[in-house]
């Protein structure tokens, strides 16, 4: 018998859908609470990296990912001058399997909605309009109070609730995430026939200029600039200011940046609950857990990873005991305090104007670990 029957998910996002989906198919009883009225349906890209890859056909969903995405296998380097010239192609780590695209890019929304279908048809249930406001753990079971004055009680509670975690706060973590001195203005446009993967343009008035295909006819585009304060009404003038440095395929996307494109900007920022992800009943996933620039773009995989591992020790295990959170640990901490401190130190390269950083190495080395099954 696994070692939870009961099990409450705070977060309808990629890494609470992903738990919900594994510990359903396993026959326990699933509720997932999240904050929002409806499901979203607006959002920008994501990219999707071969070893989350290989958690989505885990989770039996691969193959409807897979036409909804843009999948791809190298990467481009090109040059910040009005050409864009190419400066190299490079073939990515499949870090999936051989059987896997290296990346694949995708509309979140998209992505989202095909975990919440597999969810539900799973059996979990997915309720609506639950802010989490606090909760009690008396060593055998938790108890979530949420702003519609509702209470709920499950064996186990697992909160994927982001950035800024009600269940984080609630466990009596004080950890936020900083800011890194980077933000990201992010544009989803229409896709010129010249984008077939991911390229990347380091220098000129960005950091980096690059964009992911997100499917046959879609891109989101990112400029990579000094954090700043930034009005959102003023994205399309300030990314048609910042690209007109950069040729190639920017050119079509210039031409996509107007008043209907959908453009965001943030900025980047990262964390890490260095030590045990739990607190009695109560465990934190993902971006609740770890967060950092998607500088390599792996903060999806690990929160892939984070849930799959959870759910297997949960299934596997006859009790909720030191010894599953210490395996929990043991099997997720290092690996996405890897993954973080590698992303912030790319982005501290480059604020910092290091010529002659290894960044090819400092890459290589983290797809060589994640190729690993977590």
């Amino acid at each position: 018998m696994a070692a939870v029957q009961n099990v409450g998910i705070v977060g309808a996002g990629a890494a609470g859908l992903t738990a919900a989906i594994l510990l359903a198919d396993a026959g326990i009883q699933v509720e997932v609470l999240e904050k929002a009225e409806a499901p979203q349906t607006l959002g920008s890209g994501i990219t999707l990296q071969g070893n989350a890859l290989r958690i989505l056909r885990q989770l039996g969903v691969w193959d409807q990912v897979e036409p909804k995405g843009y999948a791809f296998s190298t990467l481009g380097l090109r040059a910040p001058n009005p050409d864009g010239t190419v400066i190299a192609v490079l073939d990515d780590m499949r870090t999936g399997g051989e059987d896997l695209p290296a990346t694949l890019g995708m509309y979140r929304p998209d992505l989202t909605a095909i975990l919440r279908e597999r969810a539900e048809q799973a059996g979990a249930r997915i309720s609506y309009g639950k802010t989490v406001t606090g909760k009690s753990d008396d060593g055998c079971s938790v108890t979530v109070n949420t702003t519609d004055g509702a209470s709920s009680r499950y064996d186990l509670l697992i909160g994927a609730d982001g950035l800024h975690s009600a269940v984080r706060k609630a466990m009596g973590i004080d950890v936020e995430p900083q800011p890194t001195g980077m933000g990201i203005w992010r544009a989803f446009v229409e896709r010129p026939a010249d984008v077939v993967r991911t390229d990347l343009t380091y220098g000129g008035p960005c950091f980096i200029a690059g964009y992911c295909p997100t499917g046959p006819d879609t891109i989101y585009a990112y400029l990579v600039e000094k954090a700043q304060e930034r009005k959102p009404e003023d994205g399309p003038r300030i990314m048609t200011e910042l690209a007109a440095a950069y040729g190639g395929p920017w050119n079509g996307i210039r031409a996509n940046l107007d008043h209907s494109a959908r453009i965001n900007y943030t900025w980047f920022t990262t964390h890490i609950v260095d030590g045990p992800w739990n607190r009695g009943r109560s465990v934190i996933i993902g971006d609740a857990a770890h967060s950092c620039p998607p500088t390599i773009a792996q903060g999806a995989a690990m929160a892939l990873e984070d849930a799959a591992v959870l759910a297997e020790l949960l299934i596997n295990a006859d009790e909720v005991s030191e010894t599953l959170w210490k395996e929990f640990t043991d099997r997720r901490l290092d690996r996405a305090k890897a993954v973080v401190t590698a992303s912030v130190q790319l982005g501290q390269w480059m604020l910092d104007g290091v010529r002659d950083a290894d960044v090819p190495g400092l890459m290589h080395s983290i797809s060589s670990m994640v190729k690993e099954p977590a």
